[in-house]
């Protein structure tokens, strides 16, 4: 299967964000659910094994978009591959968030998980990815996930990590007994690393955050994220 989405946002007249487009596909479905606040709904299984999904993100100057999902996401085995490409531009003082639910590798799949964002010099982002090591009681599928995100053009995170192969998902160095990896991308920076059980808050060059966390189960996973989150933006 080869689907698409895409959202992208205008100022609305008289100040604020207009959600001025939503393009949808099956098994990736867009709804707003607010002035400025969008949620993926899955609409069919996937993606299986051998699908080619993209989201492609527009967020124009001086406009907010919030962009959830209603549902974890299950990446099921099948005949190759599987990808889902995210694709982000956040313009001049322009804002995005984007926290879906976790995505879970079924047993047997191979996913591969591409995010490419570009955003302008004063752009404001979090952008937070969880990941399930399989489904209960059973080992997880192979996920390949690339992360790369410039500001001004130039290079701001580049970041891969690999789960799904035995060998290394036991080491007390990469995994050890985590069942669930996360991580959130802020562009706010912070002073000094934060570290605490299981959540690392570190300071990007950038400037920037990356706060990255191993949990038992997406509920602890989702809390050490939060933490984190709030170790950088104070509520």
């Amino acid at each position: 299967m080869r689907a698409g989405a895409a959202v992208a946002t205008a100022p609305a007249p008289g100040g604020g964000t207009l959600v001025h487009r939503l393009a949808s596909a099956p098994p990736l479905t867009l709804r707003q659910t607010g002035p400025s606040t969008v949620h993926l709904v899955s609409t069919a299984a996937g993606p299986l094994g051998g699908d080619r999904l993209s989201l492609d993100i527009d967020v124009a100057p001086h406009t907010t978009l919030e962009l959830g999902s209603v549902a974890a996401g299950l990446v099921l085995p099948g005949h190759g591959t599987s990808e889902f490409l995210v694709t982000a531009r956040v313009g001049a003082g322009a804002r995005l968030r984007f926290a879906p639910e976790p995505t879970v590798l079924a047993a047997g799949c191979e996913h591969r998980l591409l995010v490419r964002l570009a955003l302008a010099a004063d752009a404001e982002v979090l952008w937070r990815e969880e990941i399930v090591l399989g489904r209960h009681g059973e080992r997880a599928g192979r996920c390949h996930a690339r992360f790369d995100a410039t500001r001004d053009g130039r290079p701001l995170l580049r970041q891969e990590f690999t789960v799904g192969d035995p060998a290394l998902d036991s080491s007390p160095a990469v995994y050890g007994a985590a069942r669930c990896v996360g991580t959130t991308f802020l562009t706010t920076p912070v002073k000094e690393p934060v570290v605490a059980e299981g959540v690392a808050v570190l300071p990007l060059a950038g400037p920037g955050t990356l706060v990255s966390a191993l949990a038992a189960d997406a509920v602890e996973l989702r809390s050490r994220l939060e933490w984190g989150e709030r170790a950088v933006r104070p509520a």
